[in-house]
């Protein structure tokens, strides 16, 4: 017993020890009470769970716009339901989602009386864009999505400055900066302030490639649409600009340019744009492989379609072996068997040009693979876009109809006819669309330009001064095709009004009839040493009528009838004098002040003229980058009238797309009057003034300025040179011949959209084959001291040549002869005979035409390198006009 009662001890001592830490450790909590040495543990008791809260009610406080209900709905809170810390925080959440609150709170969160305090965000009363100079407000309104009346946020202000340096940035302008700002106003409204500051254009200051080792960096740069900045023309361009997207183009350029050249292994590794470390400027820097060159291989050809066989497809492919391997002139050849299967009425041709590389011997094998396409029929033909001209006016332009075999030429001929009628937008295209395996729709979308105008017109011209017309036009009257004019010019030295008609479909046949009545009043000039003035004066009234048909599809037959009734007159108290005493009413023309020829020239005739014209034209439309153009017309005068003549033109003009925007044009035209009366006397050309050629215009020459001319020097009677004492009339002549070859340059897209398009251009011609006007035949008629005699045939003169060969002026005059009367001696004159020579004028120029907000605007820029006694040469010529 002693024994079990200090164990017992021992162990409860030992227990006790344990424990002393632990209750240490707890010593907030009294200590258990020791359980009963026989008894069980008794378990301790469950916690008890709290009890939730729940919302009593919910306030809204700073509401203006917004009514209570509506905020209390945006938090998703409602009273009875229970809410924690989480709770409200979702709430609040919810609150500023909405984007109508600047700022949100939550009170009463420990009595369950929830208050939603808000303050709302403010209305934009307008927005206002300042500092925006090269984009105008209504290329930067469209991309703001914040609008007057809408609820102001940060996000959406944020949004719409990224919007509006992205509009920059595809301008060029990677440093624009937009700062928005608010104005404060009454009734919680704002006033939202973009400050625009657009910066320069950001600028391509170098491109540097790697890695090329068989071209270097300017050739591989001329290959790119992006150019380095600077150099003397360097304000003309427009892709001188960043533009990633541009840069992306440039790769596949360069890619383009080693596939024609037979790296067909060629890639752009990488391509960096970065910005110099002023952030102005960008250089770009690309890493190519420029792989090995091949050559073609083996070209070989199958086809499924009977009408194209191999030996066809190769012929038309012309790709020899052992040439250098050349991606474009398979897409070439593609292209042209693609034509070729259309022409044979196949719409979709599978044409599959498969490639055989051979590293080992550096060849490309080639294999023109046709597949079975069945032939085409045109199903339907769709025309749309056009609200002024009918249907009839576009479709009677397609050389194919429905129900007819495809034919790929024919359709691109018809593309080509309706774009030359001028009524529809520049890059017009006929589009194909399979509708059935054997069917094709050809669907042609018109957007209409007006063909009407009523146009007051007024501008300068370096040759005619002041300019004034009024004009009014129709091309495309009622819908129908028709042409209806109206004009009334004036200027210095002409006038003239007009009216016109023409039907190019007469009775919906292939026959175009027109007509026209006219009053034409031309006053020609001279020069009086550097000053001109007008010499005779020329009025035309007459009217006639056209008809034409087309012989075939590029050739035309027209034919035209005029009567004219010409009048060519001096003014009295210039050139006439009483030659013979008789008074005011004995005036007549004096040679000594008009010159021979003019007064030979005075009074009425009637021409009566049958014409025609053959015209081959099978250029691209109006403004030709392809194609050529052969005129040949004859006119006749003689039928009834007064004047006789035939009359003979040609001409002929061929372009060439040179690509890249270069457009080459040659010209070369030519005429001759052959007359059918003898001249009224010997010397005297039998063609009248008002009917000989004065063209051609050479630019570097004046108007009129070269060709046959009269120039007429006065003397007093002392042999001294009279003021004013020189003059040069121009009188034409019965034949000429031009020649002209210009090349339109390309400008970047900034110069185009300005209207800018220059040339470069030779001219040469000449205007010869006119009978000497002087009774002499000789080109110096009379000089110094002329005495004057009259009888009943006329005036004569005369001077003494003895006086004259010793440098003396003429002093008196020889007696008169039989039945003449002395009319006395008057000042002295010398008229010579020039420029009536074959031989050619040459010039060479630089010109641009602009579509200007003044009008179109021609500048010519001319250096005559070849020329006559006599031309009249010209630097600088220009044409302007504007429309008001």
């Amino acid at each position: 017993m002693i024994r079990r009662t200090r164990a017992a001890l021992l162990l409860g001592t030992i227990v006790g020890g344990w424990s002393a830490p632990v209750l240490a450790q707890q010593a907030a909590q009294p200590a258990p009470a020791p359980a009963p040495a026989t008894a069980q543990a008794t378990p301790a008791p469950a916690p008890v769970a709290a009890q939730p809260r729940l919302i009593r009610s919910i306030a809204v406080r700073g509401a203006q716009r917004l009514e209570p209900d509506t905020v209390r709905s945006y938090s998703n809170l409602a009273p009875g339901t229970p809410y924690d810390s989480e709770t409200l925080d979702t709430a609040i959440k919810a609150l500023y989602d909405t984007e109508l609150f600047q700022d949100v709170q939550i009170e009463g969160a420990d009595t369950g009386n929830l208050v939603i305090v808000i303050r709302e965000n403010p209305v934009v009363n307008r927005i206002v864009l300042e500092g925006n100079k090269r984009l105008k407000e209504d290329k930067i309104r469209p991309e703001i999505r914040l609008a007057p009346r809408q609820i102001y946020t940060r996000s959406k202000v944020r949004s719409d400055v990224e919007r509006i340096i992205e509009l920059y940035k595809r301008q060029g302008r990677f440093a624009a900066r937009v700062e928005p700002k608010i104005v404060n106003l009454d009734q919680n409204r704002v006033d939202l302030v973009f400050e625009i500051t657009e910066g320069d254009l950001s600028k391509v200051r170098a491109i540097n490639i790697i890695g090329n080792e068989q071209f270097d960096d300017g050739r591989l740069r001329k290959e790119m649409y992006t150019r380095e900045s600077g150099g003397v023309l360097g304000f003309l361009k427009s892709n001188d600009t960043y533009d990633p997207d541009r840069l992306a183009a440039d790769q596949q350029k360069l890619r383009a340019f080693y596939l024609t050249q037979g790296y067909a292994d060629f890639r752009v590794v990488s391509a960096l744009a970065e910005l110099t470390p002023d952030r102005r400027d960008f250089v770009i820097t690309y890493v190519v492989e420029e792989g090995p060159r091949y050559k073609f291989g083996d070209i070989a050809a199958e086809s499924e379609l009977r009408d194209l066989k191999p030996d066809a497809i190769l012929k038309i492919a012309n790709i020899k072996k052992g040439e250098w391997f050349n991606a474009k002139k398979i897409e070439d050849s593609v292209t042209n068997l693609n034509e070729a299967a259309g022409i044979l009425g196949y719409a979709f041709t599978d044409i599959d040009p498969a490639y055989d590389r051979q590293p080992d011997t550096r060849t490309m094998n080639i294999t023109f693979r046709v597949g079975e396409t069945p032939r085409t029929y045109v199903d339907r033909i769709n025309v749309s876009g056009n609200t002024g001209t009918r249907d009839k006016v576009i479709r009677r332009e397609f050389r194919v109809n429905e129900g007819d075999a495809f034919n790929a030429i024919k359709v691109k001929r018809s593309q080509d006819r309706i774009q030359s009628l001028g009524y529809f937008q520049d890059k017009l295209e006929i589009k194909q669309e399979q509708v059935a395996p054997d069917k094709v729709a050809l669907n042609v979308d018109v957007e209409e330009k007006p063909t009407g105008q009523l146009q007051l017109s007024a501008g300068y011209s370096s040759l005619e001064r002041f300019i004034i017309a009024l004009n009014v036009e129709q091309n495309n009257f009622r819908g129908m095709g028709q042409s209806l004019s109206a004009g009334v010019n004036y200027s210095r030295y002409s006038k003239s009004v007009q009216l016109g008609f023409t039907e190019p479909y007469f009775l919906d046949k292939q026959i175009l009839l027109g007509g026209q009545l006219y009053r034409r009043d031309f006053n020609s000039f001279n020069y009086i040493g550097n000053e001109r003035n007008r010499t005779y004066s020329q009025s035309q009234t007459g009217g006639g009528f056209s008809l034409g048909f087309p012989v075939n599809e590029y050739v035309n037959f027209g034919t035209r009838y005029t009567l004219n009734l010409d009048d060519i007159s001096l003014d009295k108290n210039t050139f006439y004098s009483d030659l013979d005493g008789s008074g005011p009413g004995g005036l007549v023309c004096d040679p000594r002040k008009a010159g021979e020829y003019l007064c030979d020239e005075i009074g009425k005739r009637t021409t009566s003229l049958i014409g025609y014209s053959l015209v081959f034209d099978n250029t691209n439309g109006i403004r030709a980058t392809r194609g050529q153009r052969l005129i040949f017309s004859q006119d006749f005068a003689g039928l009834g009238g007064d004047v006789k003549y035939v009359r003979q033109r040609a001409e002929g003009t061929k372009f060439w797309g040179l690509g890249r925007g270069f457009i080459l044009s040659a010209r070369a035209e030519g005429g001759y009057i052959a007359p059918l009366q003898k001249a009224k006397r010997d010397g005297l050309d039998p063609i009248r003034i008002s009917d000989r050629f004065f063209t051609p215009q050479l630019r570097g020459f004046d108007l009129r300025g070269i060709g046959p001319r009269i120039r007429r020097t006065a003397f007093n009677t002392d042999g001294v040179l009279a003021d004013k004492g020189r003059i040069t009339d121009a009188l034409g002549g019965r034949a000429y011949y031009q020649g002209r070859l210009e090349l339109e340059i390309p400008l970047g897209a900034g110069a185009r959209n300005l209207g800018l398009r220059p040339s470069a251009f030779i001219d040469v011609g000449s205007l010869f084959k006119l009978d000497s006007p002087f009774r002499n035949g000789t080109n110096v008629n009379l000089v110094n001291g002329v005495c004057s005699y009259s009888s009943g045939t006329g005036t004569s003169t005369t001077f003494r040549s003895a006086e004259i060969a010793a440098g003396l002026p003429q002093t008196s005059c020889p007696a008169p002869g039989a039945g003449e009367t002395l009319l006395g001696l008057s000042p002295g004159y010398r008229e010579e005979f020039l420029g009536n020579s074959i031989k050619p004028r040459l010039s060479v120029g630089i010109g641009v035409n602009w579509t200007s907000p003044f009008g179109p605007l021609r500048i010519d820029l001319a250096k005559a390198l070849l020329s006559q006694e006599g031309d009249d040469t010209k630097l600088f010529q220009f044409n302007v006009g504007t429309q008001f």
